[in-house]
This record gives structure tokens, sequence and C-alpha cells, in this order.
């Protein structure tokens, strides 16, 4: 049976089998990899939130599909799981936050379902077309007429895709070969200013794909920029006798407007196999209408595709948990699985300096230059600088930003990073700095971070150091040193309910006599509230940032 070495707390070298516990029904080809590398596996579905919390604890791995949520507390009571396998392509069903700061690997399998999904979105968008469902209902009922079944061509019709990533693509193909006109919205390519990915593929914002599509689909993740994408305000602005089909998440389209518009008659129809909440409750307004299709999340359902993502996610933990390798990592580069438990802290707070930096920098990032120093550097510093990247390129992207992607993303924008390491440090396990500037250096900002314990904090902005833990909500200041500033501030936040929960000051410097303040707050105020304290005689500057 394939090992693996690990060290014990008296430094002596032990053998440990890898252990790796099935949380949601998969196709059996996954336990046959596993046993063929020598990973011990145990199926156990259907377990609650208690139930894993208490199993989890005794496994290196977990394996879910989309029935099972890893959570934060499942996460804190199995220090010896290392990583998590979602056998499918979203993730939002495990807290990728815990899981990263805990230095748990999440992997995913990106390409197994995307054609079955794909041919699910088509097969309903005909099925709506032609009112296929329902006319079925009507037959067996021992009726033949066909009146309320008239239903349109798709030839020739207009197709809008929300979203070209593989699936998006795909359907786009798919629609193509039926004769339609296919045109998509997706706010990554957009940003960018180049040209559609798919070949006779007509790019529009949004609002004009919803006003001019016969058929609307999409194919996005669950995000917080994609979450009510598609709310009463914009389906109201879609185009009269359209229809709609989801199936990427639930979450993403207002339903409630969906039922609105259907009955109005704005939508013609509309197709659902994924809702906000799975199983709909029996009152669901979904369920008592014929021009709603409804499937049961069926998007991966295919013998294929069962096959595929089973295949995948079981070679993908078994090279994670025996080699280190981190294939297909959402949270992390392939990077071994020691250092990962190490780094974890770092690259938490590597991306909270870039997004700190993105949102202090008034224009655009165009240079980063990363120090790294002390015992870290004797790692690979290849995914911390990474870190660094997503952290600055999730402030102004809407669509998913990670270690895959982020060097790409990067070079599209013209954003170069520089490292370099070697530098001394006074901190136990070493610091990291990072430098920002935008075009010609007309602004710049430095920020530097160490990690003590397992807990990451800001030590330095520009010249004023900190002990800042880089979470939450940061309203910084720069202002004059007089009596009473912070109380007038205070007054102006207690007004809207928001507390102050830290404040740190920098040193009063320069010849205008001002001052640097940070102050973490449990709440995210209002801009009016904001603007009053900008207002405020002795305030030179006030920004917020969210970390």
């Amino acid at each position: 049976m394939a090992t693996q070495l690990e060290s014990d707390p008296q430094d002596t070298r032990r053998v440990k089998t890898q252990r790796v516990l099935i949380c949601d029904a998969l196709d059996p080809v996954a336990v046959e990899i596993f046993d063929q590398r020598g990973v011990e596996t145990e199926i156990r579905t259907g377990l609650s939130e208690d139930e894993l919390v208490l199993a989890a604890p005794e496994f290196d791995g977990l394996v879910v599909r989309s029935a099972t949520r890893v959570t934060r507390r499942i996460l804190e009571a199995a220090p010896r799981v290392r990583v998590v396998g979602r056998a499918g392509i979203g993730v939002d069903n495990v807290d990728c936050v815990a899981a990263t700061e805990r230095g748990v690997v999440v992997m995913n399998t990106p390409t197994g379902n995307a054609t079955t999904t794909a041919e699910l979105a088509i097969s309903l968008l005909c099925s709506l077309a032609r009112h296929v469902p329902r006319a079925d209902r009507v037959a067996r009922s021992g009726s033949w007429k066909k009146k309320g079944l008239t239903g349109t061509e798709i030839t020739g019709k207009r197709l809008g895709i929300v979203g070209l990533g593989r699936i998006g693509r795909l359907v786009a193909a798919r629609g193509q070969g039926l004769k339609m006109q296919v045109s998509a919205y997706d706010p990554y390519v957009q940003q960018q200013g180049i040209e559609s990915p798919v070949a006779g593929v007509e790019l529009l914002d949004l609002d004009e794909l919803l006003a001019t599509s016969d058929f609307i689909s999409i194919h996005v993740p669950l995000m917080d920029s994609t979450r009510n994408l598609l709310s009463w305000e914009r389906i109201s602005k879609i185009k009269p006798g359209a229809r709609l089909i989801n199936v990427a998440r639930g979450g993403i389209v207002d339903e409630e407007a969906v039922v609105d518009a259907l009955v109005e008659g704005r939508l013609a129809g509309a197709a659902f196999d994924v809702l906000a909440t799975e199983p709909p409750p029996a009152d669901h307004p979904f369920l008592g209408r014929d021009d709603v299709i409804l499937t049961p999340h069926l998007g991966a359902s295919s013998h294929e595709a069962q096959v595929r993502v089973a295949h995948d996610i079981a070679v993908g933990l078994s090279d994670f948990l025996l080699d280190g390798i981190s294939a297909n990592a959402v949270n992390a580069p392939a990077i071994p699985a020691e250092a990962m438990r190490e780094m974890a802290p770092f690259l938490q707070l590597a991306e909270k300096i870039g997004a700190f930096l993105a949102q202090r920098l008034r224009e655009p990032i165009r240079k980063l230059e990363l120090t790294v120093a002390g015992d870290v550097a004797q790692h690979d510093v290849e995914p911390i600088r990474l870190a660094v990247l997503v952290g600055v390129l999730r402030q102004s992207l809407e669509t998913g930003v990670n270690f895959v992607n982020a060097d790409a993303l990067a070079r599209e924008r013209g954003l170069r990073i520089l490292t370099s390491s070697g530098e001394e440090t006074e901190y136990v396990r070493g610091h990291i700095k990072v430098r920002a500037s935008t075009r010609a250096a007309a602004d710049s900002h430095v920020v530097s971070g160490a990690v003590f314990g397992r807990e990451p904090r800001i030590v330095r902005v520009d010249g004023v150091h900190l002990d800042l833990p880089p979470t939450g909500t940061l309203l910084l200041t720069r202002h004059h040193d007089r009596p009473g500033v912070f109380g007038q501030l205070g007054s102006l936040l207690g007004e809207q309910g928001i507390n102050i929960r830290r404040v740190e000051l920098g040193p009063v410097r320069g010849e205008d006599g001002t001052a640097t303040g940070f102050l973490t707050l449990y709440g995210v105020p209002d801009p009016d509230v904001i603007a009053a304290i900008a207002a405020m005689p002795a305030v030179e500057e006030v920004q917020l940032i969210q970390l």
C-alpha cells in the first residue's frame, strides 16, 4: 500500500496511510483509483454538519459533490484534513476562505461536466420553445388537443449567453449549430476590450443582451458579484416574449421577479435546473406554473460526466495526498503539501496587502514590487507573488480570480510584479513588503506585513508602524493633529450606529502637521457619513477600505 512519511512530534519518521471520506454519491471509479493509489476510503453520505464535525477529524481529505456543505466549523474541527475535493465545477458549498486560512487546499474538476451541462441548457431551450413537458402532460391526461401548445422555431432566433466560460462557450457553439444568432455578455472579456473568444458571437453589455435576446442562458458562477445578477430591475428590461434558462447556480436570478415577469407576459417561459433553495419548498411559485420547466439539478447528471468527475477528483486528491501536487486547486498554487500549511497565513496576508493597495491607490496599479524576507523566503515565493496579484485583481474584476489565472489577467492589464528576497527582518518568521505604483509612478504606497503564530498582521503602511489585523472595514484618515478631531469623527459614526473597534495613529509629519489614522470599524458607514467626515475642517483625506 502506498504511504506517505510525516514527522511526528519527536521528529522520528513514521508511516501513515492517507484516508479520504467520500461524503456524496460518486461513481465507483473513484474508489477504484483511490485503491490503486493506496489511499484508504470510507463512504458516508447524507451526513449533517454535526455528524461531519465528528467524522472529519479522522480523515486527510474530503470529497463532496453538491449536497454536502463543508463549513468553517467542520474545517476547524478537523486539523488532519488537508484537502477538500469537489467532484464538479462550483465550490460555493465549500468555505474556501476558511480552508485557505487553515492551509487546506480546495480543488475541483473544471472540465468533467462542462459538456453535459451545456447539452442540458440546449435541451431546456428546445423544450421551452415547443412546450414539450406541458404537451407530454396533456397527452398523458387523455387529451390530444394542441390548443395553447403552439411553439416557436429557434432557427434565426437570438440566443443571449451570460458568461463565456467553458460551459458558456459550448452552449454558444451548439446554438450556432442550430442556426441561431448568438450574442454574449462576459465582464472579464469585455473589460479587456478584446474580441469574442467564440467566432461569430457578438459581445453586448448585459442590458442590451437582455433587451434583444429571444432566449437567455445563464452560465456564470455564484459569487458576490453575480448574486441576484438578474434582479427585478434587470428582468424588467428583458425583451417581451423571451425565454430564460438557468443551469448555473441558484441565487443568480431573482426567482420571484421571474414569476412576476411570467404573470405580466414579459417572459414567455423559464427553465431552471438550479434554485436558491434546493429542494424547493412546497409553496414555491414555480411548482404551480405550466410555463416553467423544473429539473432537479441535473447539470452533471449524465453517465459520462459522472465517470469523468469521479475519475478526475480521485486522481487530483491522490496526487496531492501522496505527491503534494495540487492540480485544479481553486485557492492555492501547486506547492508541496508540507509547505502549504506553513505558508497559508503568509498567503492570506499577501492577498490582503494586495487588496489594501488596490483600494488605497486612486488610479489602477501598474507596478508591484514584492520583497520577501526571513524564514518565509526559504520557501518558493511564487505562491506569495500570486496571492498579491489575486488580492489586487479581485478589487476590479467581477469574474473569478485565482492562482491559476492571476498572471494572465495581470498581463492583460499591463500590471507588472517584480520579486526579490534576502532583505533583513526583525520578525521571527520573516515579513513581506509590497510597493504599488500607478502609471509613471504618479502615486505610490508601501505596505509590510508579518505573521505572529498563525495570525497575519499589517505592520507598516508607508512610514507608519502598526499592528493591524487585515480584516473587516478600515477607515483611513489624514488629519491635522488637533484636540477633538476623533471625538467628532466618532460622533458621526455613532449616529449611524457604527462602533470603532480599534484605532492606530501615526506620528505627526510634515510642515502641515498632519497625522494618519487607521480605524477598524464594526460596520460599513454610508457614503454620506464618509462625506461628512471628509468635510471636517481638520480632515485632509478619508478613505474606506474593505479587507
